[in-house]
Parts: structure tokens; sequence; C-alpha cells
């Protein structure tokens, strides 16, 4: 701001215009006869007074203005004292979203391990269930019936007969019936797990 000017007043002149507006005044309307002239000390007088209510003038300014600063530094904290909470509650969250990611992480390894145990007892069952397999025989064309009641024994009489091999050990079987529903047109097919797997051979 210009020395000697203030915001919403008229600007204050410098002593040097005081003195020669004073001057001027005097000139144009003279003192009375019987009133004595204004000495120079009264001059000096009055130019410091004016001095002194510019400086008073600009002090006043200066102090609106540092209210003004004051007031903006006011909002500027409460602003930045918001943002602290804000960044405070996005921190928890964040927090609480790395519990959580490691949480689920921890999910899927667990399930890795599951999905590799069960691939393991898939692949057993499967070798379980062929081997299993391999000592099944089926036989055909055996007449319905002509087992009796006693179908272990019958084949274990019949089958060496049969192929005219002698079995050292005997045949043995785990079990032994006959595939589906009992049929006029052709006898039912026999099925044996025996229990050496050798034997099928």
């Amino acid at each position: 701001m210009p020395r000697g000017k203030t915001a919403g007043k008229a600007p204050c002149k410098p002593a040097r215009q005081l003195l020669f507006s004073e001057a001027l005044r005097q000139q144009k309307h003279p003192a009375p006869a019987d009133s004595p002239a204004p000495s120079h000390d009264t001059m000096s007088d009055n130019t410091q007074g004016a001095s002194m209510d510019c400086i008073l003038q600009e002090i006043s300014a200066v102090g609106r203005k540092l209210e003004g600063m004051d007031t903006a530094m006011s909002a500027l904290t409460a602003e930045t004292r918001s943002m602290r909470l804000e960044i405070a509650g996005f921190q928890s969250q964040i927090s609480g979203l790395d519990h959580r990611v490691a949480a689920v992480e921890s999910q899927v390894v667990l399930q890795a391990d599951r999905d590799q145990e069960l691939l393991y007892l898939r692949s057993k069952l499967t070798d379980l269930e062929d081997r299993s397999r391999r000592n099944n025989v089926r036989f055909l064309g055996f007449p319905e019936g002509i087992e009796g009641t006693d179908i272990l024994s019958y084949l274990r009489d019949t089958l060496p007969k049969l192929a005219n091999i002698t079995f050292d050990p005997p045949l043995e079987f785990q079990r032994a019936h006959r595939l589906g529903l009992k049929r006029q047109d052709r006898p039912r097919p026999i099925i044996a797990c025996f229990l050496r797997h050798g034997q099928v051979r």
C-alpha cells in the first residue's frame, strides 16, 4: 500500500504539501490585523499532528489485515484438523482391509492344500478301483441255475475241469454272482472276484 493511503479513507497529504496549502490559504484569506500571525511552532505542530494521523491510520489498516490473516489461519487450522481426522479414518479402513486380505490369502493357501489332497485321494481311489476290477472275471454261457445255491463252490470245482488246469493253491474267490435281472432268452453272465491276482492271468 502507498504511504499515506488507507482502505476506505481519503489519502493523507505529505507534510510539505500541508505547509504549501496552509501558505496559499493564508495568502488568499489574510489574517485580520488584530489577530497575530501563526508562528512557525504552530505550523510544525499541525504538520506533526497530520503525520501522526496518517501513521495511526496505517497502523489501523495493518491491524485489520492481521485480523483477517488470523481468521484465515483459524480456518486453515480447522481444515487441517478435519483432513487429519479423514486420513486417520482411511488408515483404519486400510488396516482392516489388510487383515481381511491376509485372512483370504491364508484361506487360499488352505484351499490349495485341500485341492492337492483331493487330487491325491482321487488318484488313490481310481487305482484301488482299477486293482479291484482286475481281479474280476466274467463268465458267459453257464445255464441259468446250474450253479445251485453255492456259486463259489461250483466255480471252484468247475473252472479247473473246463480249463484242464490244476491250480496250486486252489482257486479262491472273494465273491461271485450273476449280473442283471433274470431273463428267459439267455442266461445271465457270472462275475467272480478272485482272491489272488496271479490266478486271473
